[in-house]
């Protein structure tokens, strides 16, 4: 039972992360999605990485609350 609601929140996770990624040119510029406090930006050897961290959360806490109406 307890592996059954893991798995369900890692796939949740990883959706939320892949739909943050492809969002992020578009509506979530406009809602400052990867740039909350908490998110980790930064350069290394030219390369830049992003690791939305908060966004993850709250976007999980918002899919969390949608699922959990239904």
């Amino acid at each position: 039972m307890c592996g059954v609601a893991m798995l369900k929140w890692i796939v949740v996770i990883v959706l939320v992360v892949l739909v943050t990624g492809l969002m992020r040119p578009g509506i979530a510029h406009r809602l400052r999605l990867g740039r909350l406090p908490g998110d980790v930006h930064f350069k290394l050897r030219g390369r830049a990485y992003h690791f939305p961290f908060t966004t993850t959360v709250l976007l999980s806490l918002f899919a969390w609350l949608i699922f959990r109406t239904l």
